[in-house]
């Protein structure tokens, strides 16, 4: 019984990345939703402990994932996309997958803030081969968190609630990807659109003049 259970919750994961759960939004606006939210959710973690500043300055870089979904395999799951940042400014996206069985269906959402020690702990993530173990742990977001952490392995990991509330979730057997903010293929873009970076971080989808239709 355990075997197919396990069956059941690896076949929704490769469900999951064969049915179109791309790395980086398929589409600008999307790519432009994700910047926002990740760059609110920083803000937030920083509102509710002023020291992830000072991690976020003296890390190699940091993923953000503004929203991990729990429950959405049928066996349990999540899975999650956000933006790699390095000395402060997009780098890339990263997605997370994560099957665990027991999960139920409408489970929480979640923020979830990775940063990395060394570089070398960071070229391992935007490599691809970077994964929790069974007894990795996250730290929630609260005053005095971020000074107080320790690094394991050269990685330290942060979770909270939406709005910034305290949420304990478990991280054990996550699985990662990357791609870089160049390797996005031109043809992702929404038609009349561009992207470029602009000052705080911030990745921007410029319009053309042509009208175009509003892409999912």
């Amino acid at each position: 019984m355990r075997t197919i259970v396990w069956a059941c919750a690896l076949a929704s994961v490769g469900v999951l990345l064969l049915g179109g759960c791309s790395t980086a939004p398929k589409s600008a606006v999307g790519r432009e939703n994700l910047d926002a939210e990740a760059n609110a959710a920083v803000q937030v973690a920083k509102n509710t402990d002023p020291s992830f500043q000072k991690l976020m300055d003296t890390s190699a870089g940091y993923a953000v994932f503004p929203k991990v979904g729990k429950g959405a395999f049928v066996a349990g799951g999540a899975f999650g996309r956000g933006l790699l940042f390095e000395h402060g400014q997009p780098a890339g996206y990263c997605s997370l997958t994560q099957a665990s069985v027991g999960l139920q269906a409408g489970g929480v959402e979640y923020t979830e803030l990775i940063f990395f020690e060394t570089p070398e702990a960071l070229n391992k993530f935007k490599a691809g081969d970077f994964s929790f173990s069974a007894d990795a742990r996250a730290v929630a977001v609260r005053t005095g968190a971020a000074a107080n952490a320790s690094f394991t392995n050269g990685v330290v990991v942060f979770t909270m609630g939406q709005g910034g509330l305290m949420v304990s979730a478990a991280v054990a057997g996550q699985k990662f990807s990357y791609q870089p903010l160049g390797a996005v293929p031109p043809t992702a873009s929404s038609p009349g659109t561009s992207i470029g970076r602009s000052g705080a971080g911030t990745v921007t989808v410029q319009p053309s003049s042509a009208t175009t239709k509003t892409p999912e």
